[in-house]
């Protein structure tokens, strides 16, 4: 298990020299003239120029490459061009907010898409099975901005239940913070639910087939131990994986919840220096998204190992 933790972090840290490569060469060499980018169409010249000499951007490109990476490590990200603040402080503060988020969005939508899935697989067929089914697609289909929508006229204007914006005004202890991030984590979980319902239901379907399962309901064990220890475990695993991957989508692609809730997350700071065209804050903040996603899928892929013993039986023998 241990090689294999070392392997697994091995190929992180080969996944972000390789990320890091991509995300510079697209935000630094294919766009063309990235001064005339940023200053639009009718700058002169000679400032075109001069912004390109204080970018570094007329230095040969593996020059470049090799500051750029090299100020990453030590941090140092450089500033925005649009806010003239560094880019890592900003940054790491908007990176937790959205991590708050998409965390939160896992409590809730975790353990009910895993109970939902456990009990349809026990009753397939049935009346819970075809309902949630039928339910959890209708809702997933609809878009987050419409659910958003939704939850804000019902929740926020209509029952006055529920704050609209994500963040409280001022400070407030975490009760109160929770409270406003409820409806979109609601959003997130509703749009999720159905993708996370049906893995977990295959996956328990497969198990309570299982050869094991069923020699463990002939040695008479009871049924809530046969769950448990036996069919539970393994049926989540297809699902772990994708839990993995849905949290680096969370952290990077919230920028319609955001926006729609006033949230100031890592997706709208995206969108922020896409739109006006601030390249060192997009190349930062691509660079952290894809931190996220190999560090998500790494903590999946030690679970799923943790979990299956198989995995580990065949670590075994590789060591």
């Amino acid at each position: 298990m241990t090689r294999y933790v070392l392997r697994r972090l091995g190929l992180l840290l080969l996944t972000l020299l390789v990320a890091s490569a991509l995300i510079f060469a697209l935000t630094s060499v294919l766009p063309g003239n990235v001064g005339r980018i940023i200053l639009g169409p009718f700058a002169s010249a000679k400032a075109v120029a001069n912004l390109n000499h204080q970018l570094g951007l007329d230095q040969p490109v593996w020059e470049r490459y090799g500051e750029w990476l090299w100020g990453i490590v030590r941090g140092d990200w450089g500033k925005s061009l649009a806010l003239e603040v560094p880019i890592l402080p900003l940054v790491a503060t908007r990176l937790l907010r959205s991590l708050g988020l998409a965390l939160f969005s896992l409590v809730l939508l975790v353990p009910t898409a895993l109970a939902a899935g456990v009990v349809a697989a026990r009753r397939q067929g049935g009346l819970f099975d075809r309902l949630v089914s039928v339910v959890g697609l209708a809702i997933g289909a609809i878009p987050e901005f419409v659910t958003g929508v939704f939850l804000i006229f019902i929740f926020g204007l209509w029952l006055k239940i529920l704050p609209v914006q994500a963040l409280p005004q001022g400070p407030a202890g975490l009760g109160a913070y929770l409270l406003h991030l409820l409806m979109p984590a609601a959003a997130l979980t509703l749009l999720l639910f159905a993708y996370l319902f049906r893995m977990t239901r295959a996956g328990m379907v497969e198990a309570l087939a299982a050869d094991y399962t069923r020699t463990a309901v002939l040695k008479g064990l009871p049924e809530r131990v046969v769950i448990l220890r036996h069919v539970l475990r393994n049926g989540v695993l297809p699902t772990i994986t994708v839990i993995g991957a849905q949290l680096g989508w969370m952290v990077g692609g919230l920028v319609v919840v955001e926006t729609l809730f006033q949230y100031p997350g890592i997706g709208s700071l995206i969108e922020y220096a896409a739109v006006n065209r601030d390249i060192p804050l997009l190349t930062g903040c691509s660079l952290v998204i894809t931190f996220v996603f190999a560090c998500s899928n790494l903590i999946a892929d030690l679970v799923y190992a943790a979990l299956n013993p198989r995995v580990r039986h065949a670590l075994g023998e590789r060591a």
